[in-house]
């Protein structure tokens, strides 16, 4: 593995993997939240579905400026403006105070969100852009681990603000490692022909390119899943199932495992089998996992552990999903990367929101609601693969260079 990759790897990841903390760290405390505002259940779960509506609809902007001012500035602004919003909920005194200031945590995430893709771009493609995408998976995979049982960890010192606070501190963190510890990849030369009117000419472009946007929603009814996994099991987990917070935020770290350990074939397998044939397999996979999790609980069977068998194999597959579509839908987009990765990321946040607030429309107390969101997803990413991808890719021996632009 090249050292530079390696590191961009790390410093990307390190980056990326604010947002996400900021989910999945308070999800053992939704209902200690929903207790102390007097909250129902919707409301604590819009509080998670406003912070990713705005990384959704704002990443739309981060793009298209960082094509035109360079990276880094617009990812100053965002990590800032997270470390805002963390400081508004740890002091919110009632659930609206905290929706809104979760979604202006949002508004600041999605710079972290959206930037590194393009930042990778830059950069790199082919096999190299594959392995960095796999060890951004393997490093952003760290906070589904992490982030829950760090959340109860703090929790039995403080109250569920002690983790805003924590969230506050690491966006601090991450703003020094984006000074410091990051280059600029947007070289002036290369923002001449950037503008407005060029963002807009790019949006354009993408939203009428079949292949980009079939293999952004591949990738964003997966991840939709696993929100729907996020906004739902917490409840499932400690209510229905009767998991103490602890023993919660280790079921939830599970799918993880499977997850990064997946995204790390992905460079090896890509090379032999060619990305195209990856993508097929993986979905297929993804999906079939899914719709048996489906066929088990319509047949009665409401069991903990074949829920979390089948969602750890189906989370593996999605592991091998992400990263390729990634890859497969950025590699003919580099002069206006920023657009084209922001655009992705509001693809795949809005579809994992509105599945989400589906799912939380029907929940009832069980694992149904989720299960079944989990089923349709598949589905959908499974059809999207059949008429976004047809053929196979060659088989990627030895590096592959960034064309030029």
């Amino acid at each position: 593995m090249d050292r530079k990759i390696f590191r961009a790897a790390i410093v990307l990841g390190l980056l990326s993997v604010i947002g996400p903390f900021a989910i999945d760290m308070y999800l053992p405390t939704l209902p200690s939240i929903a207790k102390s505002l007097s909250a129902d259940t919707a409301a604590v779960q819009a509080s998670i579905m406003s912070f990713m509506l705005a990384t959704a609809f704002f990443s739309l902007v981060y793009g298209p400026v960082s094509d035109m001012i360079g990276r880094k500035p617009p990812l100053y602004f965002g990590i800032a403006l997270y470390v805002v919003g963390a400081v508004g909920c740890a002091v919110a005194q009632n659930i609206e105070w905290l929706v809104a200031f979760r979604f202006v945590q949002g508004v600041g995430a999605c710079a972290s969100f959206s930037l590194p893709r393009a930042i990778v771009r830059d950069n790199y493609t082919g096999v190299e852009a594959t392995q960095l995408f796999s060890l951004l998976m393997l490093v952003f995979s760290i906070s589904p681990i992490l982030a829950p049982s760090f959340g109860s960890l703090v929790v039995q010192f403080a109250d569920w603000r002690g983790i805003f606070w924590v969230m506050s501190a690491a966006g601090v963190l991450a703003l020094v490692l984006a000074v410091f510890g990051l280059k600029e990849t947007r070289p002036k030369e290369a923002r001449v022909e950037s503008s407005v009117g060029a963002a807009l000419a790019g949006y354009w472009t993408l939203i009428r390119d079949g292949r980009f946007l079939g293999l952004s929603l591949i990738g964003g009814f997966g991840m939709s899943s696993f929100m729907a996994f996020i906004g739902s099991s917490s409840f499932v987990y400690q209510d229905h199932y009767g998991l103490s917070p602890t023993l919660y935020s280790i079921a939830f770290s599970v799918n993880a495992v499977g997850f990064f350990g997946a995204s790390q074939l992905t460079g090896t397998m890509v090379k032999r089998f060619g990305l195209n044939r990856v993508v097929r397999y993986s979905v297929w996979g993804f999906t079939a996992a899914m719709v048996l999790l489906l066929a088990i609980f319509l047949a009665g069977i409401d069991s903990l552990v074949v829920l979390a068998t089948l969602m750890f194999i189906a989370f593996a597959f999605l592991g091998l999903v992400l990263p390729t579509t990634g890859v497969l839908a950025m590699e003919e987009n580099g002069k206006f990367a920023g657009t084209a990765s922001a655009l992705m990321g509001t693809l795949q946040t809005v579809s994992g929101a509105v599945v989400m607030g589906i799912v939380a429309h029907f929940f009832n107390g069980t694992a149904m609601p989720m299960v079944v969101g989990f089923a349709g997803c598949a589905v959908m990413a499974f059809i999207l693969t059949q008429l976004t991808i047809r053929g196979d890719s060659p088989p990627i021996e030895g590096p592959i260079e960034v064309p030029a632009e």
